[in-house]
């Protein structure tokens, strides 16, 4: 068994804001990067910022977060809808980013987390788990069959490129978290995975648990490891964004 650690979501970096968490029960809103502004897509099958708004709304009320929303430069932009939990599928560029997970297989595991922004004052970031996907099957974008191709932000696009690859989860097995699983502190100048966890993994190949945005996604030293660790997390699996 193999294990990457990946990275999503909205952030500084990718759309300059930051999805909610509420730190006290780990619940959260799982909000994507938005689309290149180039992108062109499937008719009917782009996906905007609007789907967020329910979402949001709902823990806004929830949380007594009456000035949670997401910013005017969003709203009007496409979102990259990856991973997708509904559709349990992730791409990624298969010779670039994703060079590492075109070589996983049928077993392996793909870890997601992000960086969330706490309501609790001072609103600091967390960094923390928010979904898992056992893989059933890793295969070229160009391979999807057009009735599924709306199941992923990869295969929405007009023209598919040739070098990405599309993931599909085990739904027995995969799938966005109830409640994030904290995971990150502020250490040596950057956010990195709390030492506790990261013995409790059986490591990661990154330097001092590094976990801010990088060009290329972390393998986790232990996948087994790993694993026995998440299972003993209780979080609930689901198959939908929000």
């Amino acid at each position: 068994m193999r294990a990457i650690l990946v990275r999503v979501g909205v952030d500084q970096a990718y759309g300059g804001w930051n999805a909610p968490v509420d730190p006290s029960s780990g619940e959260f809103v799982f909000v994507p990067i938005p689309d290149g502004k180039q992108k062109v897509y499937t008719p009917k099958m782009a996906r905007g910022y609007d789907e967020i708004g329910r979402p949001l709304a709902d823990f806004a009320l929830a949380h007594r977060a009456p000035n949670l929303h997401l910013p005017d430069s969003l709203t009007k932009r496409m979102m990259h809808l990856d991973p997708d939990f509904e559709n349990l599928t992730y791409g990624d560029n298969g010779s670039v980013r994703g060079a590492g997970i075109a070589t996983l297989g049928p077993g392996d595991l793909l870890v997601f987390y992000a960086g969330l922004r706490s309501i609790a004052p001072p609103r600091p970031l967390v960094y923390a788990l928010i979904g898992l996907f056992v893989i059933q099957a890793v295969l070229r974008a160009t391979e999807v069959p057009p009735n599924r191709r709306h199941e992923n932000a990869h295969t929405r696009w007009k023209p598919i490129t040739e070098k990405d690859v599309v993931v599909r989860g085990l739904p027995s097995a995969s799938g966005r978290f109830d409640r994030c699983i904290r995971i990150g502190e502020w250490r040596d100048g950057a956010y990195r995975v709390t030492k506790s966890i990261e013995r409790g993994w059986g490591g990661l190949r990154v330097k001092n648990g590094f976990i801010q945005r990088s060009a290329v996604p972390p393998e986790l030293g232990e996948a087994s490891k790993f694993y026995a660790w998440f299972e003993q997390q209780g979080v609930t699996l689901m198959q939908r964004n929000n």
